[in-house]
């Protein structure tokens, strides 16, 4: 499929929530990443709790893998600050970008993230006035000065409540399913770059639909 140039794509999620102990989602999300096989699974509050960010340490990870995946709940519609921190840091002048800074080009990057309003919440009628995509804008834009395909967010909605209305279960399969096929590379990178959100595609890869 167009969209990677490699078969077997060896993913990193980085995780990124900085009150665990109230997590409904991203925790069980993440957890559920780590029972994949072959899936490199970091939590960044767990590993930088001062903020002392390795960045030749976090610079290898992204070098050794070709798909990267910002896993986070959306804290005032962005990231949680360690997750900026992160971007910061790592992705620095002649290694990410620059004239000489190409080492991430060719590579992936896509979001999964939780939103605590309604999906309605998020629209020009609603009372954030912007779709989600919209939102996660300038990480889209990194993406595209560091030479990254990005691919749009995969996005639970009322989060508060999904576990409650039995949609965190098919939520967390469904992803388990992505990551999958983002490891096997039967996505079709080209129907799924033109949607806003990764879960809009009806055909997430061959025989497997939503």
């Amino acid at each position: 499929m167009s969209g990677f140039t490699m078969k077997n794509n060896k993913v990193l999620i980085l995780f990124a929530h900085p009150a665990q102990s109230r997590s409904e989602v991203n925790l069980p999300l993440f957890r559920a990443s780590q029972r994949i096989k072959g899936v490199t699974c970091v939590d960044l509050y767990a590993e930088y709790p001062r903020f002392r960010i390795d960045i030749k340490r976090e610079q290898q990870r992204l070098l050794d893998h070709d798909v990267v995946i910002f896993m986070f709940p959306l804290f005032w519609y962005s990231t949680p600050s360690i997750l900026k921190e992160w971007q910061d840091l790592v992705l620095e002048y002649g290694f990410a970008y620059g004239s000489e800074g190409n080492a991430l080009h060719g590579k992936t990057l896509m979001c999964a993230i939780s939103a605590g309003g309604a999906q309605e919440a998020y629209q020009r009628g609603g009372i954030n006035h912007y779709h989600i995509d919209e939102l996660l804008t300038p990480i889209e834009r990194t993406a595209a000065l560091i030479g990254m395909n990005y691919l749009p967010p995969y996005v639970l909605f009322h989060a508060r409540t999904a576990a409650d209305e039995q949609r965190l279960t098919p939520h967390i399969e469904q992803w388990q399913s992505i990551v999958s096929t983002l490891q096997s590379n039967e996505l079709d990178c080209n129907a799924l770059k033109a949607l806003p959100m990764f879960q809009e595609l009806q055909n997430i890869a061959k025989g497997v639909t939503q």
